[in-house]
Parts: C-alpha cells; structure tokens; sequence
C-alpha cells in the first residue's frame, strides 16, 4: 500500500471548539495540541504577518489557563492582548476566522470584547492588565460572586508606570487575585532598567524558592502551623528580610511563587491549581522563551515580536521591490543619525520601540546620544524636558496613539515651560492590520488645544527631513506626524532646508476649488484635481497646508476670499482636526466661505486588510471623495443660479 496518499489523521486543533474541548484531552495529548497550535501560529502569520514571537511563547501558558479556569466565568487579561493568538483558538476562533487574522472579517490581531466574550477586556497598549484585573477582582468582591481572575503581564509591563500603581494598590482592594509574571526577558526590544534585571537575578536563583518553601513546610508541620505561617510572614515583611529575603513582589503583599518553567505544562497546571486555591493575592513567575518553535524567532526576537509576511522555513522577510521607497521611520532615523553626529546636543529617546521608531539608526550610529527608558512614554517625555533644560536638545520618537499615554506630561512638563522637545509620531493616520489601539487619528485633536505647539505633517520623505532639521531649531516644542508606510519616494536634498513656519506651499493653482491637504493626503489631493480638472473642466488647485499650528491664516484668507470652494483633506478624525482648525481660521476672520472636509468620521476604525480597504468602508475612497466634492461644487452653482435669477 503507498501511504504517501495517506489522509493525515486528524488534528486535535480541529477539534477545539472551545475551553471544554480542552479540559476533555487527556494530559498526553497536551504536547501533540501545543505543536499543533505552534504550526497554525507560524502557517497563519508567515502569510498575514502579527505578533508571532509572543504567542509562540505562551503556547503552553494558555492551554495550562484553559485546563484550569473555566473562560468566560474565570476571566484572564492578557497585558498589551498581542500574545492573545492562542486563547483565540482555544476558545472558539479558529479555522478561517484566524487564518483571516489582521485583516477584514477576520480576528483582531489583539483581544477586542466585541469580539468574543472570552475577551473581558481589550487592550493593545502595555501595562494596563494588573490595574484592570485588580478593577474587575474588586468588582467581583463587591458583588459577592467567586470567579477567579487571571492578569497575565509580562516582565516588561513591571517598567511601566500604572503597573506598578497596581501593585501597591493589590493588597487594599481585594484578596483573591492570581497575577502569571510571564518572563522572556524580551518586550520587543531588551528590556532595559532595574526591573528588568531584578527579575534576571529572581529568576536565576534557585535558593530563594527552595528556602521560602522549606520554612512554609516547617511552620505548617505543627497543628498551628497555618496561623504560625501566616504571622512569620507578616513579621519578615516589617523586619525587612531578616531570615531570608523576600521578593519585590512580597513587599507589596503577593505570594511569590515561582520561577516556573513555563513549557513544562505538568508544572504549569500544579502552580495554578496553588494558586487557584489561595485566599491571598498570588504572583506566579512564569519563565518562557520567546519565538518557541521557529528557530528564527528566537534568534531574532525584536524582529519576530510584531512581523511582517516571513518565509515559515527560513524565517526570512518578504524583501520590498527594487527600487521601492524607503519608509518614513528609516527616513527620519537617518535623519536623525545625520543631525547628531553635528550635533552632541541633539539626542533620541524611545519608549521601548528603536526599531519601530527608527532609532535604531541612532543606537547604531551614536549610541551615546540614544536612550531606550522602556515602556514608559511618561517618563519618556518628562526625561526630555528635564534634559532639554540643560541646553540638549532632545527627540522623542513615540507613535501617535502612544504619546496619548504622557499627554499631561506633554502639557504640563514640556509645552507650559516652552521647552524645546522635537516629538516625532510615527503611526499616524491609519495602522490598518493593527486596528483601533494603534490608528493614530486622535494626535491633531489633542495637540492643537496645547499653547506653544507647532504641528506639522511632511508631504514626502524629503519634507520630513526640512521638517526635523526646523524643529530642531524651534524655541518650544515641535510635533512631527507622518504615516506608518512608505512615502511618495522623494529625493532627499543635500542640504536640509529650513522651513517658514507656518507657511503653506501652494502645489498648483485653481480658481474653482482650491484643495488644502495635509500630509500623505496631498498625493490624493493631487489626483482628485487632476481627474476633476480632466472631466469636469474644473480649475482646482492644491495647497501642501504643511503646518496645522500654526495654520497659514493669511493664504487661506486669500483662498477664501476668490475661491467659490474649499476642500480640506487629513487621515485624521474630523472632530478637532485640520479642517476644524480651517473652520475656526474663517470663522474668527467672519468669512462665509463653502468648506468641505475629508477625513475620518467619529469612530473607532476597526483593523483591516490595508489602508484601501478601511477607506472604502467608510466612504474615503478616491471615488468616494470624488463624488462627494463634485456633489458640493454642483450644489454650489446651483444654489448661486437659483440665487442670481
């Protein structure tokens, strides 16, 4: 018999339709399902692209949860949710819903509580799971019922702020919480700072475990032993460790269990099953290796974290075309390296992200000018004010939807003090496969209200580096927004060229429509004008608006004053934007001009296959706005011949 036509047998994941199928497979099945999952994450996400290097790593974590727990009723915030790929299969999401992962009609790439209500809370920025976990914990105190509540962090989420504000809140509010420290030593780049090498030396020391334990043994063995335990506690707590130290975490009233092999499911199961039983808040350091199962995930982590399509043999990228155009991350990063190295003054700052951000150009090239604090965009931003003090003159490479997270220090720490920061937003507009945690739609909304700001968006790659090199000149602070994707392809000059600021650039001239577009929309704009003037034998100009704050009033008064109508174009939400600040402009100036805006209505942008796809689903696309300002234009001229007869 040839058995190369064999049918494979069938797969254990194919069964799963949810945490009971789960519970039903006999404990040696376990490592069968957990390959298993690991050959759908890497088949999924070699074509799709995602967080891969994460989810390999919990793989065993998850199942050991899903084994114990009873989802939804028990319910576990993953920190950051990017690592939730595995509790999506486990709990009813696979098949072609996950093999449709990040893109339209398919699973969020994080864990969305419209999605399924074993999401309970949704997430996509880190530190956030320990506060939520404690906020549900003691509403379920509050309520009288008894589920359990699982925060899985990982050891980075420890190096930010509100996590740590958690902590020392845990003991006060409830007694019933199981937090799993996931420890891979990895965020997405090397974790950095004390934390980070507290939990290296936690984790490397076995006589700490086996000597808290043998004291618990001792204590418990007399018929007392529970109370006696529990007042020995209490008493090395206030005398600072005199017997044997404590962990961080005990300080803060967790039991400490741990370090857990967290690829060992046996273990992994016996530790929760503890935990699960404890009447005290319960810390399980859980250690795991990121990118388990794809050799080039481990070897690569800061790659694998969040990837694009990769070969699932040889790991290796999808190479962009010959002679395609650089990105603006690497665009601004080499900028930036340029700038430095003439400048010891001039200094990067990232939150966690140098790749993302491209700073790691910087890192390469001046590495005594570049500084990774970790996921702390809060610290990031007052760090450079208080350097910026000193004469420095520091960049702060955050996207857009993670500055949210240091808006007051923004206002209060930076821009009332009229201090020279460059803040440098990556991610604006749309990150389409990411979805509503990551559009960065908001930044034009939050900033515009700050005194001493100066907004801008580059049209290309070239106006970045004008952009960088004037901001760097500023006496306050500058904010630069541009787009997660490639530019237009523009030559970078020689010489950067210092920018007027607040002084728009008129592309091409109308007198029918004048268009005033910001950022990656001015291409758009282009074409818009030129199909306009094509078929419709309109004269429609285009302003490269450039400058959100300060807006050039004088040119869009003039515009106003000649042009029967304007049209503003932003990838931003409408409230508060670019085309408000054009509406605020005209009305303070008491003109009566015709506006019609284009941007992002007041929404949520869900993920989505690319940025075409999300545009045409809320009526963005090139028809689409096509329709809507020849609509306007004929509404116009027939309200002015209605007017005229």
């Amino acid at each position: 018999m040839n058995n190369s036509s064999a049918t494979p047998p069938p797969r254990l994941l194919d069964a799963i339709r949810g945490p009971a199928d789960v519970k039903n497979l006999a404990p040696v099945e376990l490592p069968q399902l957990a390959q298993e999952i690991r050959e759908e994450l890497i088949a999924v996400t070699s074509t799709k692209g995602g967080h891969i290097g994460p989810n390999l790593g919990v793989v065993e974590l998850t199942i050991a949860l899903h084994r114990v727990f009873n989802s939804p009723e028990d319910q576990f915030v993953f920190d950051v949710a990017h690592q939730g790929y595995v509790h999506k299969l486990l709990t009813g999401r696979g098949g072609e819903f996950f093999r449709k992962l990040r893109q339209s009609g398919g699973a969020s790439g994080f864990l969305y509580r419209p999605e399924s209500p074993h999401d309970s809370f949704g997430a996509g920025h880190a530190g956030t799971a320990l506060s939520a976990a404690l906020g549900m914990a003691t509403a379920r105190d509050l309520r009288g019922t008894s589920e359990h509540v699982v925060a899985v962090c990982g050891d980075a989420a420890f190096t930010c702020g509100i996590t740590l504000e958690a902590l020392n809140n845990v003991v006060s509010s409830t007694k019933r919480l199981i937090v799993v420290l996931n420890d891979n030593e990895w965020s997405i780049a090397k974790n950095v700072g004390a934390i980070s090498h507290y939990l290296n030396r936690l984790s490397t020391s076995p006589t700490y475990n086996k000597l808290h334990h043998d004291i618990d043994a001792f204590f418990k063995s007399f018929p007392a032993g529970v109370e006696m335990n529990r007042v020995y506690h209490k008493w090395k707590r206030e005398t600072k460790d005199f017997i044997v130290e404590s962990s961080l975490f005990e300080k803060f009233g967790l039991r400490y269990i741990g370090p857990v092999d967290g690829h060992d499911l046996g273990a992994l199961i016996r530790n929760l099953e503890f935990a699960r039983h404890c009447d005290v808040p319960v810390l399980i350091h859980v250690l795991t290796k990121k990118g388990k199962g794809l050799e080039a995930a481990i070897e690569h982590p800061e790659k694998f974290h969040g990837s694009g399509p990769f070969d699932p043999v040889t790991g290796e990228s999808q190479r962009p075309s010959p002679g395609a155009a650089p990105k603006y991350q690497d665009v601004f990063g080499q900028a930036l390296t340029r700038f430095a190295k003439a400048n010891p003054k001039i200094v990067g700052i990232t939150g966690a992200m140098p790749s993302g951000t491209g700073l790691s150009h910087l890192a390469a090239g001046v590495p005594r000018q570049f500084f990774d604090v970790g996921i702390a965009e809060e610290h990031a931003v007052l760090f450079a004010a208080g350097m910026a003090t000193k004469g420095f003159r520091p960049v702060c490479a955050i996207y857009s939807t993670f500055l949210q997270r240091a808006y007051d220090q923004v206002i209060h720490d930076v821009a009332l003090q009229n201090l020279p920061v460059t803040f440098c937003m990556d991610r604006a507009g749309l990150s389409p496969n990411d979805g509503p945690t990551h559009h960065g739609l908001f930044d034009l909304s939050y900033l515009r209200c700050v005194p001493n700001a100066t907004i801008m968006q580059p049209k290309d790659e070239d106006e970045l580096v004008d952009m960088l090199h004037t901001s760097l000149q500023l006496p306050g602070p500058g904010f630069i927004r541009y787009p997660r994707d490639a530019g237009p392809g523009a030559k970078i000059k020689e010489t950067p060229a210092l920018l007027p600021v607040g002084h728009a650039e008129v592309l091409r001239e109308g007198s029918n429509i004048m268009i005033w577009a910001l950022g990656s929309m001015v291409q758009d704009a282009l074409k818009l004008a030129a199909r306009l003037s094509t078929e419709e034998n309109l004269s429609v100009g285009v302003v490269n608006a450039r400058f959100v704050k300060p807006l050039d009033r004088s040119l869009l008064l003039s515009h106003a004053a000649c042009i029967p109508l304007l049209v503003t174009m932003e990838d931003h939400v409408l409230a508060g934007g670019f085309g408000s600040a054009v509406l605020e402009c005209l009305q303070d100036a008491d003109c009566p001009a015709a506006v019609e805006r284009i941007g992002w209505p007041d929404k949520f942008v869900e993920h989505g296959t690319n940025t075409n796809v999300l545009r045409a689903a809320y009526d963005l696309g090139a028809d689409d706005i096509h329709r809507r300002v020849l609509a306007r234009w004929r509404n116009l001229r027939a309200e002015q011949v209605a007017a005229d007869v």
